[in-house]
């Protein structure tokens, strides 16, 4: 007969994947080799696998004849006492294995570990302990320890360790998918999915978490959450792409934004950025999807929270940080159908990207003669002459190898005729704006002209997504941009990703061996935050001509947008405060409503605490000072205060206006 633990010893064996380093080290311990580790520390986010590898070590102990001590740290109390007493063969009797499970419950004792306990360990034997956060510093720098002990942090399982466990599921192929972006490679998130997918997807033709899964998983990979404050921090961290202190701030106004961060910044599942802290992605889609469910208005609440605070940014944010903005908030509506077929947020091949110094132009200069010919090649050179600044090369972080590069042409009106003879490209651009809409002398267009990723040439990237980022950051603040162009070989295949998005202008111009589409927009006629606002309103809808009422939250982005264009006043003109009830029955709804807006910054002036707003206002907006940081120089402010009384100066203004609009009798 055979007893019911080695039936459950045998079950963990054919249900165990990966681990295979982990569990050679663990014999070699075993089998008392001098060179292998005395003691084992594994850590890792909730639900990577820990108590799972320690059942599997404990396995194989068990068979090696070994006596186990195994140690729950949710159940140890604050008296070492009391541990050494559970722990006692450990201290008497040679070759015992100690296990402690969910050593972050314990952690108080970690200090008292290392110094008196483990050096009292009796002859030959071995301790394992799991949890979330790594051991203390200095115990893997100490000279003595780092020779016996060996840190493990788990990693997710890879694309086919996970995809094995779903077939041995019995998980239906066409479904595979979906329970893979969700699960993100943690083992917990994946074992619930497939168990919860085997008794029902082959009912459901879509797989989707059933509550119990959810509660199931937010318990094993986030824990206890101490209030309601820290909860609406971590469902803010679940749907931005990063979070950081200042994001948070503008999210939950109120709140301390500083304790909060801290709180998220500490947990096991959250990695820290250069960008701001990004939690792990089984994390991120059990906390998305549970609130979701629980509280469907909540979590659109929150996503238009942080919408605003992304547009909010985009307008105000300083140069070298305003690129990221886009990205951040495509992100937040990456379900859409337009922008899951243009955009790509896979961290495996995560970049930075870096102007172009000269030691980089042979690497470049390669690239795009392997990539799009020795024509294309020249085109490059050109352009790296005339416009260095607009060359972005990229490196991957993992490794700081280029792996790709873009340029964002930016050109002036009239275009240059060395250009024109140059570059066919440019020379079509050219002609379709002079045959729809004439650039007029001291405005200009954009091109991004080239996106060269040999890797992944010409297909939705990161490449792509960081460098439409830049461009339509660019667009936005730049002063006297009329249109805005992208570049793309395979036009067809473009030409349905960008549908809704840019116009085709049904040029083909042909470089070398190649023929490239162009896409299109005029900025004029569809101002860049209009044209973001179209993806949070209505992913997939046609950009609105003529909204007849708008809410609070887009009225005041109206007047943000107005504001950026008062200067300007053919893209005024398309701005949406045009379609509201401001704007009705003007004789003159330009002119008119703009000399309103003047006279309601002025009007700041009245309160006391609108005067440094008003001045704020009028040197960002209507003095014709290109940037932010250059009116609050021109006011010779420190950024940080002029930011401050924009900020305030933005709400006073939204406010009186938007009780006009309120007053207005029709």
């Amino acid at each position: 007969m055979v007893s019911v633990g080695e039936r459950l010893s045998r079950a963990r064996v054919q249900a165990f994947i990966g681990r295979n380093e982990e569990l050679a080290l663990f014999a070699r311990a075993l089998d008392a080799d001098v060179r292998a580790p005395f003691a084992f520390y594994v850590c890792g986010p909730g639900g990577i696998g820990k108590s799972t590898l320690l059942r599997r070590l404990a396995d194989h102990a068990r068979t090696a004849g070994r006596l186990l001590v195994e140690l729950d740290g949710r159940f140890v109390s604050r008296d070492p006492a009391d541990f050494e007493h559970a722990a006692g063969p450990f201290l008497d009797v040679p070759g015992t294995v100690l296990f402690v499970d969910s050593f972050d419950h314990c952690q108080w004792l970690e200090s008292w570990l290392w110094h008196h306990f483990l050096p009292r360990a009796a002859d030959d034997t071995l301790v394992v302990l799991a949890g979330r956060r790594a051991p203390q510093p200095q115990w893997t720098a100490d000279p003595a320890w780092s020779r016996l002990l060996h840190v493990t942090e788990l990693e997710p399982f890879s694309a086919e360790q996970a995809l094995s466990l779903l077939v041995a599921a019995e998980i239906r192929p066409e479904l595979r998918d979906r329970v893979l972006r969700f699960a993100g490679g943690n083992p917990l998130a994946l074992s619930l999915a497939a168990a919860a997918g085997s008794a029902g997807c082959a009912r459901e033709e879509i797989w989707a978490p059933s509550a119990d899964v959810l509660r199931t998983l937010l318990a094993g990979l986030i824990g206890e959450v101490p209030t309601a404050s820290h909860r609406r921090a971590l469902e803010v961290a679940a749907q931005a792409h990063t979070t950081s202190e200042e994001l948070l701030a503008g999210v939950l106004p109120g709140e301390d934004a500083h304790l909060l961060f801290s709180w998220l910044r500490d947990l096991p599942f959250m990695e820290s950025t250069h960008r701001g802290l990004h939690p792990h992605d089984a994390a991120r889609e059990t906390l998305a999807a549970d609130l979701r469910w629980r509280a469907p208005n909540a979590f659109e609440a929150i996503r238009r929270r942080l919408a605003d605070e992304y547009l909010r940014l985009l307008r105000e944010a300083p140069e070298e940080r305003v690129w990221t903005v886009t990205d951040e908030l495509f992100y937040l509506f990456r379900e859409g159908e337009t922008l899951s077929r243009l955009r790509t947020w896979s961290r495996e091949d995560e970049m930075h990207d870096r102007p172009l110094r000269p030691e980089d132009l042979d690497v470049v200069l390669r690239m795009a003669e392997e990539t799009e010919g020795p024509a294309s090649a020249e085109l490059v050179r050109y352009w790296a002459r005339r416009q260095p600044q607009a060359f972005s090369v990229y490196r991957l972080v993992s490794t700081g190898r280029i792996a790709a590069f873009t340029a964002r042409l930016v050109l002036p009106s009239p275009p240059d005729p060395e250009d024109l003879a140059t570059d066919p490209v440019v020379a079509a651009a050219w002609r379709y704006t002079d045959a729809t809409a004439p650039v007029s002398p001291g405005e200009h267009i954009g091109i991004s002209r080239f996106s060269v990723y040999p890797e992944r040439y010409q297909v939705p990237s990161r490449v792509i997504d960081l460098s439409s980022s830049r461009a339509q950051a660019e667009a936005a603040r730049a002063r006297g941009r009329a249109f805005g162009f992208a570049v793309f070989q395979d036009a067809e295949t473009w030409a349905e990703r960008v549908r809704g998005t840019l116009c085709d202008t049904g040029a083909r111009p042909r470089v070398g061996e190649h023929t490239y589409g162009l896409f299109g927009v005029d900025w004029r006629e569809v101002p860049v935050e209009r044209w973001l606002f179209h993806f949070i309103s209505a992913p997939d809808a046609p950009v609105p001509a003529a909204p007849s009422a708008v809410s609070r939250t887009a009225f005041d982005q109206a007047v943000r947008e107005a504001l950026a264009h008062w200067r300007n006043p053919s893209a005024f003109a398309a701005c949406v405060l045009m379609r509201t009830r401001l704007a009705a029955d003007l004789a003159e709804p330009v002119e008119e409503l703009r000399a309103l807006l003047r006279r309601a910054v002025d009007d700041l002036a009245g309160d006391p605490r609108g005067v440094r707003a008003r001045e704020a206002l009028t040197a960002g907006y209507f003095s014709g000072v290109p940037t932010q940081e250059g009116a609050a120089r021109r006011l010779g402010l420190p950024y940080g205060t002029y930011r401050r009384h924009l900020r305030q100066g933005l709400d006073l203004l939204c406010e009186a206006l938007w009780q006009q609009e309120l007053q207005d009798p029709r």
